[in-house]
């Protein structure tokens, strides 16, 4: 396990190597923004972080849920039996170890999430969305939806969401070569363990 996670460490900073030859010209100069790229990178940081300021407003108000709990909640409720192992989970959301250990330890005292032991693995660890945990992602989640169109979508077309669809896939993609993101796509002959 202790070489594989080297691994990935090599990978992700060949990765990063590879992306910092290409910030330069040929001749060594920065790759400037445009005064286009500029703007569209500024609306691209303010839409974002307003548009998650009232995600999170919304539902810590209707469901007493930060954010980063109902993305823990959507994930489990999406795996089978609803339960994951820790990492994979923590690998789903984003979350350090640590960062999710402690959301999950806030959501078992509320009831809506239990830790299991592997039985194939002392060390590892499975989190299970329970019954109370699924009615209260339930509870939560018209909300949620009502808000996600409201600021989103009803602001948008229908070919404008395709494209934008389209559009944050090629950028998550790019920055997620491992596809461990939700709806990420593998590099074609890139398989899990290829070691490639």
């Amino acid at each position: 396990m202790a070489v594989r996670r080297g691994s990935t460490k090599e990978k992700r900073h060949e990765g990063a190597a590879r992306a910092k030859k290409n910030e330069k010209t040929a001749d060594g100069e920065v790759r400037w923004l445009s005064p286009g790229e500029q703007e569209t990178w500024r609306a691209f940081l303010a839409a974002t972080r307003l548009l998650f300021e009232e995600l999170e407003r919304q539902l810590q108000e209707e469901a007493g849920i930060p954010v980063t709990y109902y993305e823990i909640l959507v994930v489990l409720s999406e795996a089978p039996d609803r339960t994951i192992r820790m990492h994979d989970l923590a690998d789903l959301t984003r979350s350090s170890p640590s960062r999710l250990s402690h959301a999950v330890s806030r959501l078992e005292e509320a009831g809506w999430v239990e830790r299991l032991s592997c039985p194939t693995d002392r060390r590892g660890a499975f989190a299970h969305l329970t019954d109370e945990g699924f009615a209260a992602l339930e509870a939560a989640a018209p909300g949620h939806a009502t808000a996600v169109r409201r600021y989103v979508f009803d602001r948008i077309t229908p070919e404008q969401s395709g494209e934008l669809g389209r559009i944050l896939g090629v950028i998550r993609d790019g920055l997620d070569a491992e596809g461990r993101c939700p709806g990420a796509t593998r590099e074609p002959g890139r398989e899990e363990g290829s070691g490639t």
